[in-house]
């Protein structure tokens, strides 16, 4: 380092791009120019607001959301750790969530995702249902074809009609037959 030093290269350099641009100077001085204005103009390009809107997003959400669950996860496994097996003791019956081996499973089959005894009724509720419908069905068939065999009229249809109106005319009704009577 001492020997780049002492060559002193930097000012060698400098004394030769100074020559040079007073030599510039020189011959420029003797053209006489205008500089008002130099064209100095905003160039035109497209926006980068999304993309920084989306690495804004992006950071956000893994520091809310990635780190969290990444410091969960490593501290349920470095101190839960997953369960063992252990013989079953006579008498007790083990919760469905107490088959599953890693902690985090567990709580979610536990607080989360339903039991399988609630998914297999719902699925015999849903089969119900079908076969209720199913029978509505071969009933409303039934009806339709005897009606077809015997040229019957649709006698299962009717129109709901309200008792506030016969009551009203029944009052009316009423009236005018004791005013009648006077």
């Amino acid at each position: 380092m001492a020997v780049w030093s002492s060559l002193k290269l930097g000012s060698a350099i400098t004394k030769c791009l100074s020559s040079k641009k007073t030599d510039m100077l020189k011959s420029s001085a003797l053209v006489p120019t205008r500089n008002m204005s130099g064209h100095h103009l905003m160039g035109i390009r497209e926006t980068r607001w999304q993309w920084a809107k989306f690495k804004d997003l992006l950071h956000y959400y893994v520091l809310v959301g990635v780190i969290p669950l990444t410091l969960l996860i490593t501290g349920v496994n470095v101190f839960i750790g997953p369960a063992k097996l252990a013989p079953i003791p006579e008498g007790y019956r083990p919760a469905h969530w107490e088959y599953y081996r890693h902690p985090i499973t567990r709580w979610m089959a536990r607080y989360i995702y339903p039991s399988p005894q609630q998914q297999y009724e719902k699925y015999l509720h849903t089969l119900y249902e079908e076969d209720e419908k199913f029978k509505v069905r071969m009933v409303a068939n039934k009806i339709n074809e005897m009606m077809k065999d015997r040229s019957d009229y649709k006698s299962f249809y009717y129109r709901p009609i309200s008792a506030n109106h016969h009551r009203i005319s029944k009052e009316a009704m009423d009236r005018q037959e004791t005013e009648g009577l006077n």
